[in-house]
């Protein structure tokens, strides 16, 4: 089954009854379609082509109406369409994300994006960080609590912050403190989590005893750091989902709502898309996830030029707006690589 069977008018045909149907919602009868100003055909045709639509397994109808409305695989036929025409309109409605408000630390970035993108979708948005074996020093601060105490931070690439406290007998020369943090972000800056190297980077022959003795004692703040939990999951739009507006396009809302608690089976199935070079869609049965296969899903990754680091997408029934879906999804995966380029290169 596949667009190369379908003829030029069936194709036109699939494509406004999806349209109509995502619209209205309402099953979608031969004289609606004929009486649209784009179609040429009598109704009779229209009908024709209508049943063979079905037959091929695009349309079906409900038993209440000669109406049809589309089956997973005419999802699948017109979500396919927009993914080759590019579709680039100049802004996904209701705005595009801001781009100043991404450039922050990740975890805010992350919650912005997905609260941008469920507002402008109107539907659950959601999106992996990079999970820690990607991650890189990002910065790193030493800061003088009390006379004899200090506080060293590190902030990873991908948005993890470690925090260390430690205590001296002698009050510290703030002056020794703060050269500590310069010299740790010179050194240590764009070193993986786990690397190796970091040891041998903290010790330097022309240090003095005061220095090297100081970097001692903090040295421990660095071991260890690529050990953390998996990659998090941010979710944002639930109550959009679960309104009125999507109730009825959502038959099996409980299996929905438990793959979504437990959060662990979204975040697999998004993890096995890593390897997707663009947007892509699953729909209903297509969806990795038993819980998911009664509602679409639309995401793209986002990472660097030679490597991906998560996903950003949006979940939401089968009748969603995919050309909407499809063009805020790829903007945001867009705007988080770039964010992303900026943290781990920049």
């Amino acid at each position: 089954m596949g667009s190369l069977m379908l003829s030029e008018r069936q194709q036109r045909v699939l494509r406004l009854v999806v349209d109509s149907y995502l619209d209205s919602g309402k099953p979608v009868g031969s004289k609606s379609l004929a009486a649209c100003a784009e179609v040429d055909w009598s109704a009779s045709t229209v009908r024709a082509e209508l049943a063979e639509l079905e037959r091929a397994g695009y349309l079906t109808h409900p038993h209440t109406s000669a109406g049809r409305v589309p089956t997973d695989a005419g999802y699948r036929f017109y979500a396919d369409a927009l993914l080759a025409s590019g579709l680039r309109p100049q802004a996904p409605p209701g705005g595009r994300l801001d781009e100043t408000q991404v450039r922050r630390e990740v975890d805010e970035a992350m919650r912005e994006t997905t609260a941008e993108l469920s507002r402008i979708t109107d539907l659950l948005a959601l999106a992996t960080a990079p999970p820690p074996s990607t991650a890189r020093i990002h910065r790193v601060e030493v800061l003088l609590l009390q006379s004899r105490v200090v506080m060293v931070v590190v902030i990873a690439s991908n948005g993890a912050v470690t925090k260390r406290i430690f205590t001296f007998s002698e009050p510290l020369d703030p002056g020794l403190v703060g050269w500590a943090s310069s010299y740790l972000n010179e050194r240590l800056s764009g070193l993986g989590l786990g690397a190796r190297m970091i040891a041998d980077r903290l010790a330097d022959p022309v240090l003095d005893g005061g220095e090297v003795g100081f970097l001692a004692e903090i040295g421990d703040t660095f071991s260890g750091l690529e050990e953390r939990p998996e990659a998090d999951l941010y979710l944002e739009g639930a109550a959009r989902l679960l309104s009125e507006d999507h109730a009825g396009d959502l038959p099996r809302v409980d299996a929905l709502m438990r793959a979504l608690e437990r959060r662990a089976g979204l975040l697999r199935a998004l993890r096995s898309a890593l390897d997707e070079r663009s947007v892509f869609v699953w729909i209903g049965d297509e969806n990795p996830t038993p819980e998911l296969r009664s509602v679409s899903v639309v995401g793209a990754n986002y990472g660097l030029g030679y490597r991906n680091l998560g996903t950003v997408g949006v979940l939401g029934p089968l009748r969603m707006d995919y050309a909407t879906a499809i063009v805020s999804v790829r903007d945001a995966a867009g705007r988080l690589s770039r964010f992303f380029e900026t943290v781990y290169e920049g």
